[in-house]
């Protein structure tokens, strides 16, 4: 038995390492208006993306043939699913939905510097500040997928043991025969639809987000002209994601022939939904000069709402049936990533209140 190299967990490190190489060239740019800082940051953005690309299709070839060496594909697939249950595998788990969530930001990134609205501010000091927030916050996605790696594999110590490594790409791994297949919750037709397209709207959410944090730090209000498109397809994607799973609770929870229950977690995905509405009307009244203070308030608390719905899923925190009962270091660091989120958002928001409450004054 020869060592195996996990490529797919190596795949991730380089992904991590890429993402976060942008983020530095991003930066760099940005202090010091480098123009090959810039075109570093994009070529590694670039390989970033290819490299998840790369990631997602490999895990998925994994779940369908049901190579159950790795620990994912044994917990969520087995020969005795359908072949699309076995593909929706790759968001039935924690590591699978957060590598599909940060594959869908890489390529909305990478689709974000070549939209018209975008290149009429491409020089620009607001769409430099916004791409670095935003590779700030994929790197920290990045980070979250090494600690709990949708690679992790079975493999044999020297004395016979078997053991799981979700850090050592470089072990003789072990052939486990089955998979113990998907919760027969989840093997539904919705389940196919339902959380890929929540996590398209979860995942637009993070550019309104990242504009209103750079147009709020440079007192930039033409962020409110980009970040309209983005906010209306996070609307479109998480309004149709909970639709969806209304019909899913609908035929498998049976919630008293009801399609909505107020499930922590269900209820935890509305909320977003309300303030991005809520968004929309009030960036309908700005050219008015309504609610130029409560537009912001609305783009950012919706991310923030984001990745609060994510914490009490992942960790356990409610009791649920969408939730994973897994209070582990991941929960922990995305605990940590929501305070530092929340932290900095109320500083700039009371920042600019006050900035502007000043300028009435005078």
């Amino acid at each position: 038995m020869g060592l195996d190299i996990n490529i797919g967990m190596i795949a991730i490190w380089l992904s991590l390492i890429t993402g976060f190489g942008a983020f530095l060239y991003s930066s760099a740019f940005y202090l010091n208006r480098d123009s090959d800082a810039k075109s570093r940051s994009y070529l590694m953005e670039t390989l970033c993306l290819g490299l998840l690309s790369f990631s997602v299709l490999l895990l998925t070839y994994y779940l369908f043939t049901v190579n159950a060496t790795y620990d994912y594909v044994f917990q969520h697939s087995s020969m005795d699913l359908e072949w699309y249950y076995r593909i929706s595998a790759l968001w039935a788990g924690q590591e699978g939905s957060l590598l599909l969530w940060t594959w869908m930001i890489f390529i909305m990134l990478f689709a974000f510097s070549r939209l018209d609205s975008v290149k009429n501010f491409e020089n620009t000091q607001l769409i430099a500040a916004s791409r670095l927030v935003l590779l700030l916050i994929t790197s920290v996605f990045l980070v979250l997928l090494v600690i709990k790696n949708p690679f992790s594999i079975y493999h044999m110590l020297p004395g016979g043991m078997v053991e799981l490594t979700g850090w050592n790409p470089f072990v003789y791994a072990y052939d486990v025969p089955y998979g113990q297949g998907m919760n027969p919750l989840l093997r539904n037709p919705w389940m196919a639809v339902h959380p890929p397209v929540l996590f398209v709207g979860y995942a637009a959410f993070t550019f309104p987000f990242a504009l209103a944090v750079a147009g709020l730090y440079l007192k930039d209000n033409s962020w409110i002209n980009i970040s309209a498109v983005w906010m209306r397809v996070s609307w479109l994607f998480l309004t149709l994601g909970i639709g969806l799973g209304g019909f899913w609770a609908y035929e498998v929870l049976g919630w008293g022939a009801w399609y909505w229950t107020w499930d922590p977690v269900e209820t935890s995905s509305l909320i977003p939904w309300l303030t991005s509405t809520a968004y929309l009307h009030a960036h309908s009244r700005v050219k008015h000069s309504e609610y130029r203070v409560l537009v912001p308030v609305l783009a950012i608390f919706s991310f923030i709402f984001v990745i609060f719905a994510t914490f009490v899923t992942r960790s356990g925190l409610w009791a649920s049936v969408h939730s994973w009962q897994d209070f582990s270091l991941k929960g922990i660091a995305i605990a940590a990533f929501l305070l530092l989120l929340i932290t900095i958002s109320v500083l700039l928001l009371v920042r600019n209140y006050l900035a502007d409450n000043r300028s009435n004054m005078d």
